[in-house]
């Protein structure tokens, strides 16, 4: 019998047959879609080759603070279709977003505390960020566990910078009782994605640029409710259309107001109201 691609698949698939349905059903669909690639593209075994060559090459590049293969699922959109179906919900709930490849642990801090103390501090915009942390009907959660990191004004993290001393534009803070937070920090400035590894090389071959918008990322927990992670972007920013990570949603982005005196500042700064609405656990789609 001559063998075929279709053959091929189906003597593949009927060998999956583990004691795990999930597993069984997440390898066969993928297993279907690479065989449906292969037929479509019908690739070169050279091709085929630099291809496997290219996913080697980006593990060798992953390291306790570098993941390379979360830039590059990134750089797909794959980790934004993954939140996309992971966390649908009310539609005045805070949407989720993608949480990148830069979180490490954060130092724990007191409500209205800098997260910013390199030198980045005297160069940048000083900015005060704040908001309460809510269920979706507006009802307060006290206690909600707010952990931020943020680029500098240079686009670099504390990870990737040598100036910055470790846990620099990172905070852990608790909600007070009504639900609030605020931090005193910098602005955020737009940057590019590390593209001196295997993501940069593909950006470079399909016409893309590698600047993802101004923003500070958030994980938000509370006990009995969904955990949230999430972005705000800076509004004005050039490449709000066309993040590198695609995912600017409309209701993330806010617009830094100026302002003088008050959130115990010296001196005009930029102030930015976030409100964070968390999804309850048992919630169920329609109810």
């Amino acid at each position: 019998m001559t063998q075929t691609p279709r053959r091929t698949l189906d003597q593949v698939l009927s060998q999956v047959d583990g004691p795990d349905p999930r597993l069984n059903e997440i390898v066969s669909a993928l297993v279907t879609h690479l065989h449906a690639f292969v037929e479509e593209v019908r690739p070169t075994e050279e091709e085929w080759l630099a291809g496997l060559d290219f996913l080697v090459e980006t593990g060798k590049l992953c390291t306790p603070v570098r993941n390379e293969y979360i830039l590059l699922s990134d750089m797909l959109g794959l980790t934004t279709a993954v939140d996309d179906v992971n966390h649908v919900g009310p539609d005045n709930m805070t949407p989720s977003s993608v949480e990148g490849p830069f979180h490490s642990p954060a130092p724990e801090r007191d409500l209205g505390a800098w997260i910013s103390a390199g030198p980045e501090r005297e160069r940048a915009v000083p900015t005060v960020v704040h908001g309460r942390v809510l269920d979706c009907d507006g009802t307060p959660l006290p206690g909600a566990r707010v952990d931020l990191w943020q680029a500098d004004d240079a686009g670099l993290y504390d990870t990737q910078d040598d100036a910055q001393d470790d846990g620099n534009l990172r905070g852990l803070f608790t909600a007070g009782a009504d639900g609030r937070y605020w931090f005193r920090t910098i602005r955020p400035s737009s940057y590019p994605v590390p593209t001196d590894g295997t993501a940069g090389r593909l950006l470079r071959a399909i016409g893309r640029h590698p600047m993802r918008p101004a923003h500070l990322h958030y994980r938000v927990t509370a006990a009995g409710y969904r955990p949230l992670t999430t972005h705000v972007f800076l509004a004005g920013d050039p490449y709000l259309g066309s993040d590198a990570a695609y995912a600017v949603k409309d209701e993330l982005v806010r617009r830094p107001l100026e302002r003088t005196g008050g959130w115990e500042m010296d001196g005009p700064y930029e102030e930015i109201e976030f409100d964070l609405k968390l999804v309850p656990l048992d919630w169920k789609d329609g109810q």
